[in-house]
């Protein structure tokens, strides 16, 4: 079966709900405000760099999720996706989602943000697929720890090929859209890459190889 794979962020949304949640947290007076805000700051311009270490991010984004008690931490996402996720999902974004849903192929995110924020971001847009970095959870309370390869650059890739075997799937017919340059490693597996609404180093890449470019803004 095809495969469309999708990065969730900047990409089918207009903004990214990793750097939203913290700012949600930050307004609702979840966490300091001034030391959130800076970190938040700095590890959002690291990944847009292209310096992030993933795992430094993900200990400090997952830290309330230990911090706070499930059922609050339902209330707070409920809220987050209904006043600051729903307004971002581009139309066209779902349009495109819907046009290979039709041609029957299979639908897949794959995205470094945890999948507390993006269940049901991709339940939202239909799709039941999701590779996300997983937040370890030990009797029915997050640790603040992630389980697993956090899907991110290479680890994408990692995750993904574990997917596709566990599944009997493969690459043969397969599109991947990002607007990120560090999607160039799974970029390159796939065979129908696309750049969408690309940052400007991806811009290059994209140009360079002649890779499809869109946009969903």
């Amino acid at each position: 079966m095809s495969l469309a794979i999708f990065d969730l962020d900047e990409t089918l949304l207009a903004g990214d709900s990793d750097y939203l949640w913290g700012k949600f947290l930050v307004d609702e007076g979840v966490v300091d405000r001034e030391h959130y805000e800076s970190e938040n700051e700095r590890f959002f311009r690291q990944y847009k760099e292209g310096c992030l270490d993933i795992r430094e991010w993900l200990a400090f984004q997952l830290r309330p999720l230990a911090d706070n008690e499930p059922a609050a931490l339902q209330d707070l996402r409920a809220r987050f996706l209904r006043e600051s996720i729903e307004p971002i999902i581009l139309p066209a974004a779902r349009e495109l989602v819907e046009s290979h849903r039709a041609r029957g192929h299979e639908l897949l995110i794959i995205t470094a943000t945890n999948s507390f924020i993006t269940r049901p971001i991709a339940d939202m847009l239909g799709i039941d697929e999701l590779l996300a970095s997983e937040p370890e959870c030990v009797d029915g309370r997050y640790t603040g720890a992630v389980a697993g390869i956090p899907s991110f650059r290479e680890g994408k890739v990692l995750r993904l090929h574990a997917w596709l075997k566990a599944g009997g799937r493969d690459l043969a017919e397969s599109w991947f859209y990002s607007d990120s340059h560090n999607d160039i490693p799974l970029l390159e597996l796939v065979s129908n890459p696309v750049a969408v609404d690309p940052d400007p180093t991806l811009t290059r890449i994209a140009t360079d190889r002649g890779w499809p470019i869109i946009s969903l803004r």
